[in-house]
């Protein structure tokens, strides 16, 4: 396939893409349900794309081109409620998390699709492994070079948006002890973790002729990086973030990325360098592991903090561009978790130690009837709701 020409687009712009779990509503297991529920949903005109993933027990949605966080909002809250009625003719459930907490990945089935297939021969047991769920995001770029200024300059804050997002602590039934562990499945890609510092597109360009020459790639699909450009959108895609547990959070995800994206193209407040680097390797880990409570490295100064500090000082930095962009309630969102529970990781290890049994957990986490989250306000077994449709699925969450 090769590289294939940057897609100018408009700066800023934003696209929302959410790997789902499938569950049965008896035992709350992962179901094999994707091509049914893929069925369904081409009966309902929607923005955006509704896609298999690696196996079927998975979906992933996506938005059309949003401007701002609310129209994310606005977009997946329409695909979320399509989902709601398809998944309540199959008596199945969608649901969100980085991980479903006690799957058996050697159960799982690859979905049938060439690419799928190819994945499977060439990294045989991790393919059904890679039943893990994620949320990426796109943001747009004029043109190539200021695409690769966007996928450097946010590197120092991979580890803020692996803790905020953080929501899979569990594993084939055990605690982990990570806040996302999600992360660790994606680390045994052999063309994972960050992408090679390269400021100008045509240095990019013959670095990519390289690599596929050794046949190693044959497309940007093939590198599984952190943050690695989409050429064929004119985007950036950041891809650390677990699939949180409701479509407002996924939102208010994106738009601190993108308050993130203007801040860096409007103040330019560092200078993009190899050395942003060195501590990243270990501030990602640091994320994973212990979330909001993890010891973040600053690249300049090597000054050790507390990750959750961190995160509140950069919103205060962000504060301007948040008006500016409309994302004052995404950023508001974010703040009022800090204050509450931490991150999604925490809420389900709460809820565990309080039912010791998973599947009440996944039970939990998709059932209906609470209100949304506010600020002050102490979660309860889920965060946001569809209004109730028919029969017994009611709601989903995201």
């Amino acid at each position: 396939m090769g590289l294939e020409a940057f897609t100018h687009s408009e700066p800023l712009t934003l696209g929302v893409e959410l790997e789902l779990q499938l569950v049965n509503t008896h035992d709350y297991d992962l179901a094999p349900y994707a091509e049914d529920m893929l069925r369904l949903m081409k009966k309902h005109p929607l923005p955006g794309s509704v896609v298999p993933e690696m196996t079927s027990g998975m979906i992933e949605i996506s938005t059309g081109i949003c401007h701002s966080s609310s129209e994310v909002l606005g977009q997946l809250t329409q695909i979320r409620d399509a989902l709601v009625k398809c998944a309540d003719k199959l008596n199945i459930a969608v649901v969100g998390g980085g991980t479903h907490p006690f799957q058996q990945w050697h159960e799982r089935r690859i979905y049938d699709k060439p690419r799928f297939r190819e994945l499977s021969d060439l990294y045989g047991y991790l393919s059904k492994q890679f039943t893990v769920f994620g949320q990426h995001v796109h943001v747009g770029c004029p043109g190539p070079d200021q695409a690769l200024v966007l996928m450097h300059g946010p590197s120092r804050f991979i580890p803020h948006l692996i803790a905020l997002a953080a929501s899979s602590p569990f594993v084939q039934g055990s605690d982990t002890g990570f806040h996302s562990a999600r992360l660790n499945s994606v680390s045994a890609f052999p063309l994972a973790g960050r992408a090679p510092f390269l400021q100008r597109w045509e240095d990019f360009e013959v670095f990519f002729a390289k690599m596929a020459r050794t046949g190693v790639v044959g497309s940007m699909k093939d590198f599984y990086w952190d943050i690695r450009p989409k050429p064929e959108f004119g985007t950036i895609e950041v891809r650390v973030l677990d699939t949180p547990l409701t479509i407002e959070k996924a939102a208010a995800l994106a738009g601190f990325i993108q308050c993130l994206a203007r801040w860096l193209r409007v103040e330019r407040p560092f200078e993009l360098s190899e050395d942003d680097y060195l501590p990243y390797t270990f501030n990602r880990f640091q994320a994973c592991r212990f979330g909001l409570d993890a010891t973040y490295v600053d690249p300049d100064s090597g000054e050790h903090r507390v990750l959750r500090d961190d995160v509140l000082a950069i919103f205060d930095k962000l504060e301007l561009h948040a008006m500016e962009l409309r994302a004052e309630e995404a950023i508001q969102t974010l703040r009022a978790e800090i204050a509450g529970t931490g991150n999604d990781a925490t809420w389900i290890r709460q809820l565990q130690h309080r039912e010791h049994l998973l599947a009440e957990v996944v039970r939990q986490v998709q059932q209906t009837g609470t209100e949304p989250t506010r600020a002050g306000v102490k979660r309860g077994p889920a965060a946001f709701i569809a209004e109730p449709l028919s029969g017994n699925a009611g709601g989903v969450e995201l």
